[in-house]
């Protein structure tokens, strides 16, 4: 085994700025997902994860549906679809178990993520398989007598590098897709262990809904892939995962446990759809429309949890007032208290 094995990346500055951004949110969100409300929060976003890398492989369970599978409901779905999301479950949960560099851990992963789905679950692949993109084949893979060396190269590079954990474990992610170790599941394992990798750097990394975002991106997702080997350096897909790494941390950081006022906290609990001023003041059964202007509607406005429907035109008749989506993030946590 190599130990001058070095996957090939150029630094853009491109990477560099996306590296800087991340970690200036992550800085000031570490603290705050610790609190006892953003446990709420922390299982929201693992279920989106879950949803988001297995919809990319084609699984049509809901979000709602795997909460349900989560609570021990019944669900009617295709018995491999909820195989699929049971088994992530379990991956995720175990994610604090493993170590990134370990072999054996690795293989323990995949058992546990394709359990019940392939016969060779746990064991690294004795044919050849190729990356596809919906039906069309954008990469082969290397032959299978191969990929032992070669996860073993690359595990052992992992172990050792320096970089920023950002970038290794977006590196990982590219050279663990092209190797394509297993016979089945490459894409949701390389995923998930792109989080381990990130949640071994930032533990709020094992509840960040990145996998959403992928699949959000999923045709730009196959084309860095498809870049990167043309180019064979993984640049481009490196910057593909710090963009879908920065949304995602973007899209958590307004949700943590903002500070609201009662009188706001009642107008986000009562805000269904749009609704007008008079119909939310009814909805609130409050009379004067001076007090319900100052002390609900504009500290909802001036804090981003409401918008306007006609923000050009803020007096008209037709004016109505929704959630934005920090709102709904806020009135998703605290629906229930």
């Amino acid at each position: 085994m190599s130990l001058d094995y070095q996957p090939p990346c150029t630094l853009t500055p491109v990477i560099l700025n996306r590296l800087a951004a991340i970690a200036e949110i992550v800085g000031n969100l570490t603290v705050r997902l610790e609190t006892a409300r953003d446990l709420r929060l922390r299982r929201i976003n693992r279920i989106r994860s879950i949803h988001g890398s297995l919809a990319i492989e084609g699984n049509t369970l809901s979000e709602a549906q795997i909460t349900a599978i989560l609570d021990g409901k019944p669900v009617i779905a295709p018995p491999r679809e909820i195989q699929e999301v049971r088994n992530a479950l379990r991956a995720y949960e175990s994610l604090s178990s493993w170590q990134p560099a370990r072999e054996a851990d690795l293989l323990a992963a995949h058992r546990t993520l394709m359990a019940g789905l392939v016969d060779d679950a746990g064991a690294w692949r004795a044919g050849g398989v190729g990356v596809m993109a919906g039906d069309k084949v954008i990469h082969i893979a290397p032959q299978a007598d191969r990929v032992p060396t070669l996860m073993r190269q690359l595990l052992q590079w992992l172990s050792v590098i320096d970089a920023h954990p950002l970038i290794a474990s977006s590196i990982f992610h590219y050279e663990f897709e092209f190797i394509h170790p297993f016979s089945d599941g490459n894409g949701r394992m390389g995923r998930l262990w792109q989080t381990l990798i990130l949640s071994r750097w930032k533990p709020l990394f094992a509840d960040v809904p990145v996998e959403s975002l992928v699949h959000e991106h999923q045709a730009a997702y196959y084309q860095a892939i498809r870049l990167s080997t043309r180019q064979a350096d993984s640049a481009p897909f490196v910057e593909f995962m710090l963009d879908r790494i920065l949304e995602a941390i973007t899209r958590v950081a307004p949700q943590v446990a903002p500070q609201v006022t009662p009188q706001v906290a009642r107008l986000l609990l009562a805000l269904q759809g749009d609704m007008s001023r008079e119909a939310l003041q009814a909805e609130l059964g409050l009379q004067d429309r001076k007090s319900f202007g100052g002390r609900y509607l504009k500290p909802a406005l001036a804090e981003n949890l409401i918008e306007m429907t006609l923000p050009d035109k803020p007096n008209s008749r037709l004016q109505r007032y929704r959630l934005t989506d920090k709102g709904r993030a806020w009135q998703r946590l605290n629906a229930d208290t």
